[in-house]
């Protein structure tokens, strides 16, 4: 493998990014949530990477922890990028798709 083409073994999920920084700042999820106006367990499906990140909560969390939200969103999409590479069946599928491709 070429050594620019690496891919993480496990993807980051931006949720990693925001424990780390409630640990830092000694901030409980619970009052994080409180504070940015969600349910706790929203912000905990979020922080054990069950739940994606969108546009609008990424801007919450810019708000809050000073995390610009466009590294929160990169981090998401880099995420999905990789889950979605890394399962087989999708990647069947896109390269039945490429081939057909060719033929158009």
């Amino acid at each position: 493998m070429i050594a620019n083409n690496l891919t993480p073994f496990e993807p980051t999920h931006p949720g990693e990014l925001i424990k780390d920084e409630l640990e830092e700042r000694n901030l409980t999820q619970a009052k994080l949530a409180e504070s940015i106006g969600v349910k706790p367990s929203l912000l905990n499906e979020i922080i054990k990477g069950k739940r994606g990140i969108n546009t609008e909560m990424a801007l919450i969390l810019e708000a809050a922890l000073n995390i610009p939200a466009d590294l929160l969103l990169n981090l998401q999409n880099d995420y999905n990028m990789q889950v979605a590479k890394s399962d087989v069946t999708f990647m069947e599928r896109l390269s039945s798709i490429r081939k057909i491709a060719v033929a158009l």
